[in-house]
């Protein structure tokens, strides 16, 4: 679990993140909802320590990482994996170079054969057992996401961040790299946050849902919850979309409304 308190952060005298406070969940999909500019990629880089808040502390299963030691904040961040917006693969490197990498740099003693056993493992969970020795430059964009996915998860994380996961992705790729995110966060008990602005992303996956806007936290909850918000900003957010409109519609109608919505558009599909 991990928990965010009062944090602020600011630039040049503008105050993007106005006192956030919220908890992370442990074995769950949490997500940060909002519009562009609400202050979400900020908050991720300030919890896993790319950029220090103004004000505020964060703390990662009851050890506080703001302010303490730099050995404990080491220990922390060799717990953490990170799934980048554009993937962010070495060219230069093959794709199992690129999983092998985070091994070499945090877990200097693991043996060069136990280090290809793992790298082995994270590809073949991912479905790409069969791509180690191809270049980014020969495999789709989906494909890039999954090795991303392998290589946050090879040095055995703790701590899962997934910064607009979905970008560029064709509607049911997306899905698919959702579902394989669900299924990794519950297989290995992560504690999993996905920054995004994709409501699809909220019906598929979102166990735990923080909004922001302008900087501020207006709401957390679970999908089930999300569409029965009397938030004005979240209610404008979220019906701008018109599969989550179509849910409204299900949901008024009869019971379960978002679970046959789920159903409809493929939730719960494998890799």
């Amino acid at each position: 679990m991990i928990e965010v308190s009062n944090i602020q952060k600011g630039f040049d005298g503008q105050q993007v993140l106005k006192g956030i406070s919220c908890v992370f969940e442990t074995g769950k999909c949490n997500l940060l909802l909002g519009g562009s500019g609400t202050g979400k990629s900020v908050l991720l880089q300030c919890i896993v320590g790319l950029m220090k808040p103004d004000i505020g502390s964060i703390t990662f299963d009851g050890t506080v990482y703001t302010n303490s030691k730099i050995d404990i904040r080491q220990e922390i961040r060799r717990k953490i994996g990170m799934l980048f917006q554009g993937s962010a693969l070495f060219d230069s490197m093959t794709v199992a170079q690129n999983v092998e990498f985070p091994l070499q740099m945090l877990t200097p003693d693991m043996s060069a054969s136990d280090r290809r056993d793992r790298v082995e493992f994270c590809l073949k969970r991912v479905g790409l057992e069969n791509a180690g020795n191809k270049m980014p430059s020969e495999i789709s964009g989906g494909m890039k996401k999954r090795v991303g996915i392998a290589r946050a998860i090879s040095p055995n994380c703790t701590y899962l961040f997934c910064d607009e996961p979905n970008s560029g992705l064709d509607p049911a790729t997306s899905i698919k790299i959702d579902q394989l995110i669900h299924e990794i966060t519950h297989e290995y008990g992560i504690t999993t946050v996905i920054v995004t602005h994709d409501m699809n992303s909220v019906i598929e996956i979102g166990e735990h849902i923080i909004f922001l806007h302008q900087g501020r936290k207006l709401w957390d909850g679970t999908k089930e919850d999300i569409l029965n918000v009397e938030v004005p900003e979240l209610k404008e957010f979220i019906f701008s979309s018109s599969l989550v409109r179509a849910a409204k519609k299900v949901d008024d109608e009869s019971e379960g409304g978002m679970a046959a919505l789920n159903e409809e558009h493929g939730g719960g599909s494998g890799i």
